[in-house]
């Protein structure tokens, strides 16, 4: 059970697992910024764009009536482009993201060179060799 519970404990606290974690819980809140959005604007431009509106004069966005049963296809639209727009704001920020960790990677590649220039004949070595094989120098560094 010691063993379990330590791989575990590993797995849900690793880097991944946590920024996953707020990955989710700040898309669930703009998820409710996106359908505020689309109940409070888009809804009622539907509505008024198709004319519907229910029985107090509230815009209901755009609906029919098949035998008494109403159809609301502006909810369907307004969830289509809550979607559309969660969708276009999460790639927008996974590819900042992504720039941003390539960006890192980078810098360490460029940070670890493993090879050094002689300062005798200028060719390319192993930074750990202590004679240039080329000129056969003997290099203190």
């Amino acid at each position: 059970m010691k063993k379990f519970m330590a791989e575990f404990k590993e797995f849900a606290l690793k880097g991944n697992v946590m920024d996953m974690a707020v990955g989710v819980i700040i898309g669930a809140a703009f998820g409710n910024i996106v359908t505020a959005l689309t109940e409070s604007f888009i809804t009622p431009l539907i509505a008024a764009i198709t004319g519907g509106t229910g029985e107090d004069g509230v815009a209901i966005g755009g609906q029919f009536m098949i035998n008494g049963v109403a159809f609301n296809y502006g909810a369907f639209i307004s969830a289509v482009i809550n979607f559309l727009i969660i969708a276009l704001i999460l790639f927008c920020m996974l590819k900042g993201v992504n720039k941003l960790m390539e960006v890192g990677k980078k810098k360490e590649e460029e940070a670890a060179p493993t090879t050094k220039i002689c300062p005798f004949c200028k060719s390319e070595i192993s930074k750990e060799a202590t004679r240039c094989p080329h000129c056969t120098s003997e290099l203190k560094d």
